[in-house]
């Protein structure tokens, strides 16, 4: 039986060796490469002068982030508190906008905050425009949202928000109501219950649902070139000018991609030490 599943098992080790470990090593020697093909850490030093860009990535996913949090978390929290009918539709809508094109959805907040977009347009029409002219002065014939962090963020939120609410959802509705009752029971309040009990229960989903939206939007490109305009540099727009863009060079692509991942493996390792820390704890 042992030697059967072994077999079964050499399509995926076949895989991920020529998928996922093959372009990590090509990485990784590309990194530590000059033109020449000699070994070199010149690809690092070059990095100290995008450090403006590394710095500006990781804001924004730590802000894109947060805003899922806060908005995922309740979301998760009270759809866990509705019947299975209400359960079943909540997930259908929040899962409907991933079964479409990612840039499609990223083109669709183009046209919501455009000069003349969807917004801008209702603004004009309910007056809102008029009421900020005359209480600032300005002149405004529209409110300038496209080409700003604040879209790009939009954008991430939009696009990376369904991670954060599944997983914590997931952990959620399958906490032991008896653990809840027990501390009803013992004289808590619903706010206490929820602080002592419901939220470190509920943490692995939190710290699962941060990690799959904090990496891809510390390494996101299109969200940043569609919504940002490409006045918004982020690493992932960094790396795809070093390999297909015309300041072509990939050695120093394979650097920042080296360094990001490393940055992201160890955010990860921290937060899932910090939930170990926290469960045995609750355990106690």
């Amino acid at each position: 039986m042992k030697n059967k599943l072994s077999r079964l098992a050499v399509p995926y080790v076949v895989w991920m060796a020529l998928f996922v470990v093959a372009p990590i090593i090509m990485m990784v020697i590309y990194a530590f490469s000059a033109s020449n093909g000699g070994f070199t850490l010149n690809n690092f030093v070059k990095m100290g002068a995008y450090a403006e860009v590394f710095i500006r990535s990781f804001k924004l996913a730590l802000i894109a982030t947060a805003i899922c949090l806060l908005v995922g978390y309740p979301v998760s929290y009270f759809m866990s508190k509705e019947g299975p009918r209400f359960q079943r539709m909540a997930m259908v809508l929040i899962m409907l906008p991933m079964w479409m094109n990612f840039l499609l959805r990223t083109y669709s907040w183009m046209t919501i905050l455009e000069n003349n977009g969807l917004l801008n347009q209702l603004f004009q029409k309910i007056g809102l425009i008029a009421l900020y002219n005359r209480m600032t002065g300005a002149d405004l014939s529209y409110f300038p949202m496209m080409n700003t962090q604040g879209a790009v963020v939009l954008g991430m939120v939009y696009n990376y928000l369904p991670f954060m609410i599944l997983p914590i959802y997931s952990v959620i509705i399958k906490l032991d109501g008896s653990l809840i009752e027990a501390a009803r029971d013992l004289g808590a309040g619903s706010a206490t219950v929820f602080r002592r009990v419901i939220l470190p229960l509920s943490l692995p989903g939190v710290l699962s649902g941060i990690t799959m939206v904090f990496v891809p939007a510390v390494s996101t490109f299109a969200i940043s070139q569609m919504l940002g305009g490409g006045t918004e540099l982020l690493l992932g727009d960094l790396i795809e000018q070093q390999f297909m863009g015309g300041a072509y060079n990939p050695q120093l692509g394979a650097a920042i991609s080296l360094v990001m991942m490393v940055i992201v493996v160890v955010c990860m390792l921290v937060m899932n030490r910090f939930g170990e820390g926290e469960e045995q704890a609750v355990m106690l």
